[in-house]
């Protein structure tokens, strides 16, 4: 049987390019699950429901909201996230690395409410590199950018909540470093009590005389 799997949350300016990375990730290994979102953001060309996001009414939102469905939910940029919580549990049982891929807000949400979770944020070389991605995708008006970087100037008030910064300046650069960081986790002596147990069951007997 597979140990069970660890809860990676993953988060980052809007254009660092968390999204780049989760991709790769996933793409180079394959213990790991992306749990999707849950938002009443509009799609942006290419996204799918049930893909990249699930896309929601505000009204349906809400019903998910009422019916305890979600892990946490933010508001960011006059929209909803949330993370719809069955899947994430399902996948943990299986052995999977959960990543949730989501804001500051719900971050620090999920870290109260799973302790064990490993939060890393990824950052920009630098500001003006920020911008440049931001810009760079083509995806939003002036107004919509303005907020994004206004937006990160507060969040970096909060980086330091974190368990891990990771720059994002090479991507599979940063994707071995966040794998590296799993490994490490996984190796802690509080996520192995089990295998602690076993060994100390099997050295009793060697105090009993029996070996």
């Amino acid at each position: 049987m597979k140990d069970k799997g660890l809860l990676l949350v993953v988060s980052g300016f809007s254009g660092a390019g968390k999204g780049t990375v989760v991709k790769r990730l996933l793409e180079l290994h394959n213990d790991y699950a992306l749990s999707i979102s849950a938002t009443t953001r509009k799609p942006r060309p290419g996204e799918e429901d049930g893909r990249e996001y699930f896309f929601k009414t505000k009204e349906e939102f809400q019903r998910m909201i009422d019916n305890s469905e979600l892990l946490e939910y933010a508001s960011y940029v006059d929209n909803y996230y949330g993370t719809p919580k069955a899947y994430v549990e399902k996948q943990l049982e299986e052995g999977n690395n959960v990543i949730l891929e989501i804001e500051i807000q719900g971050a620090l949400n999920i870290k109260s409410i799973f302790p064990e979770a490993v939060l890393i944020f990824i950052m920009p070389p630098n500001a003006s590199e920020l911008e440049k991605r931001l810009r760079g995708r083509g995806t939003e008006d002036e107004s919509t950018i303005l907020a994004r970087l206004s937006r990160a100037n507060e969040e970096a008030e909060g980086i330091e909540r974190y368990d891990y910064i990771v720059i994002n300046d090479k991507v599979d650069d940063c994707v071995e470093t966040i794998n590296n960081i799993v490994l490490s986790e996984k190796k802690k002596a509080l996520k192995n009590i089990e295998l602690i147990n076993s060994i100390r069951d099997e050295l009793k007997a060697y105090s009993k005389g029996e070996k």
